[in-house]
């Protein structure tokens, strides 16, 4: 008896949670997405006019990492002989 109230009461808040979840979620997600937007457009707004704009066909390269040597040479390596066993 106890362990089927237990059921039904678990069942009935599980049930009344996924259908606040369901109500209140979207909503939490669209906030979070119109604040996202507000900062890129206020971004866009501050820091867009500041910079000059570059023509469409070329590009520039800002800063190019060193080229990153490997610290064993490529004629050494793991190479492990094995014999065929038949």
């Amino acid at each position: 008896m106890i362990l089927l109230r237990f059921l039904i009461i678990s069942i009935c808040v599980m049930y009344i949670i996924r259908s606040l979840v369901r109500l209140f979620l979207p909503m939490l997600f669209q906030s979070m997405v119109n604040k996202a937007q507000q900062q890129h457009n206020y971004s866009q707004q501050r820091y867009g006019q500041q910079r000059p704009q570059q023509p469409d066909n070329r590009i520039k390269v800002d800063h190019m990492p060193p080229a990153k040597k490997s610290s064993i040479p490529d004629n050494e390596g793991d190479f492990i002989d094995y014999e065929e066993v038949k």
